[in-house]
């Protein structure tokens, strides 16, 4: 199977399958994870996104400890990552680790437009 276009890491399952059928409806190809922990190893198996979809309130390993190990890891700090949060405060205190913010609950054309910046969908 082809690597995703996108990886969503989000907690929320209802938040992940609305961004999952949004996306996939723009054909883009995508992968889910439940938290950063989750994302991490899903990485470091092989699975090569061209986008990250981050929640930053999640349990286990919450977005920002997941941004941070990624921006230190040399194979992977240019991969580009939206921040997703219902938390403005939280999320500008990570703005300058990620290429944008788009505040829950996402709009879905606002989405589309954003993700189609940072990647586009591969042919079937």
């Amino acid at each position: 199977m082809p690597s995703p276009d996108i990886l969503i890491v989000d907690d929320d399952p209802d938040i992940r399958e609305a961004l999952t059928q949004a996306l996939e409806v723009e054909g883009y190809r995508v992968s889910i994870a439940v938290n950063g922990r989750d994302a991490w190893e899903k990485l470091h198996s092989g699975l090569s996104p061209a986008l990250v979809l981050l929640d930053l309130m999640m349990p286990i390993m919450n977005g920002a400890e997941f941004l941070a190990a990624l921006r230190g890891d040399a194979a992977l700090r240019d991969l580009p990552v939206i921040l997703v949060s219902a938390f403005d405060s939280v999320a500008a205190a990570h703005a300058h680790q990620s290429q944008c913010y788009l505040a829950k609950p996402v709009d879905l054309d606002t989405l589309i437009d954003t993700v189609a910046r940072f990647c586009s969908p591969q042919p079937r």
